[in-house]
């Protein structure tokens, strides 16, 4: 292995659901049933009716015990090869990018030839608990060997018991949610709530336009009934988004609204990774290069903002593969909320955050807003946690795809205070 050259890693493509606000469109679809779809429409898309695939990736955030193994439930109910074999992984909202990045290591370095990353979640399928000492009881009442042993779990039940623990996605160690902390990042870097609003018009401007230029056609697999995102709002304006009440912080320094965070979200993506001879052996185009990619976390609890760490990841590989910010032609980074992005951006820009945080000798620099999320993000389309990675990369190849040129890069930012980032070229 020491001795190998490292293989190029060709994203062949992938698919996704239409993603839905939760609690309407699949508000009675588990996450099986959506992982299943979509590793179905790369089967069909691609061809690979039962061929072996060497690993297929996939996870999910909000999941219940009995999903412990559910990538490997989706692929037994496809047509895949049933010697296809799966493994289940989360990282949060990076998650079906880092399944790509740890299938594209294992592409690169010959272990396998192919492989399929994926995501799935639906919030509308939340797990509900009971307490603790409720799910003590029940367990200790399976055990009883009669009827008065089962019965005597009980004794001393108080109705407090019986109070579910509601499901949850803050942060388990600051107990302020996702929404909270950036409020938080967005009053360090002074973003303005007119420039989050923008940001969300502009992002569902491009992608209701993408819509109408048909390039979602390929990527899309109708799910129960749903061939379009429901939560594109071609129809929205400034005027319209400045209406809307904060979300997080009600009072007068409050900044981001529903419409400028992305909304709960339900929906599954997948994408085919292979080495360059897979692709020419099963006659599929390649669309683009999985380059380089890189994780990074912050010490969020002792202060750090939570959704910075992608300007890390960032930064590392820009370091690594000795190019600079402006060397691409494409900008991917996904929208978790307006603020989250201008706040990423003027990270770059100040001289002072890049030479201790990013341990650089100057700012990164600007990004030209024409080349960063041309046809829409996370604030238009929604964001299902695991599937978006998914979703950014298909889209991302397919667009250096159709350019025919050039280099595109992605930033992730996820709970726990993790990023992650990766480097796409065009294959020509």
């Amino acid at each position: 292995m020491a001795n190998k050259e490292l293989r190029r890693v060709a994203v062949i493509g992938g698919v996704r659901t239409p993603f839905c606000r939760s609690h309407t469109m699949y508000g009675d679809l588990t996450n099986l049933e959506m992982l299943t779809t979509v590793l179905q429409g790369v089967t069909n898309r691609f061809g690979l009716k039962g061929k072996h695939i060497d690993e297929v990736v996939a996870g999910a955030v909000v999941t219940h015990a009995k999903d412990w193994n559910l990538a490997r439930e989706a692929v037994v109910g496809t047509t895949l090869a049933p010697s296809t074999p799966a493994i289940t992984m989360m990282q949060a909202c990076g998650t079906s990018l880092q399944g790509a990045m740890g299938i594209g290591a294992k592409i690169a370095s010959g272990q396998i030839e192919c492989g399929i990353a994926a995501g799935s979640d639906t919030v509308s399928d939340a797990p509900i608990v009971f307490q603790r000492k409720f799910a003590k009881r029940l367990v200790a009442a399976s055990r009883g060997r009669s009827f008065m042993g089962k019965l005597s779990a009980f004794k001393g039940l108080k109705m407090r018991e019986l109070a579910p623990n509601a499901p949850s996605t803050g942060e388990p160690r600051t107990r302020l949610s996702m929404g909270q902390h950036c409020e938080l990042m967005a009053k360090e870097w002074a973003i303005t709530r007119e420039a989050q609003d923008r940001l969300a018009f502009e992002s569902h401007t491009k992608a209701a336009k993408a819509y109408d230029d048909g390039f979602h056609d390929d990527l899309l697999v109708a799910c129960a009934g749903v061939y379009r995102d429901n939560n594109i709002r071609a129809d929205t304006t400034l005027e319209k988004l400045a209406e809307l009440r904060t979300a997080f912080d009600r009072s007068a320094k409050g900044t981001l609204t529903a419409a400028n965070s992305t909304p709960l979200t339900d929906g599954a993506s997948a994408t085919l990774l292979a080495s360059e001879q897979w692709a020419k052996d099963n006659n599929l185009p390649v669309l683009a290069w999985l380059v380089d990619a890189q994780t990074s976390a912050v010490d969020f609890v002792a202060g750090d903002g939570l959704l910075m760490a992608p300007t890390i990841a960032v930064a590392n590989l820009l370091k690594r593969n000795d190019i600079t910010l402006q060397d691409f032609d494409l900008y991917e980074i996904h929208e978790a909320f307006a603020a989250q992005v201008l706040c990423t951006l003027k990270a770059f820009e100040d001289a002072s955050y890049c030479k201790s945080v990013l341990k650089q000798s100057k700012a990164l620099g600007s990004i030209d807003p024409e080349k960063m999320n041309q046809k829409g993000s996370s604030l238009a389309y929604g964001h299902p946690f695991a599937a978006t990675g998914g979703r950014i990369l298909s889209q991302l190849a397919k667009q250096l795809h159709e350019k025919g040129e050039g280099r595109g890069l992605i930033s992730i930012c996820t709970a726990g205070g993790m990023g992650v980032a990766a480097i796409l070229e065009s294959a020509g």
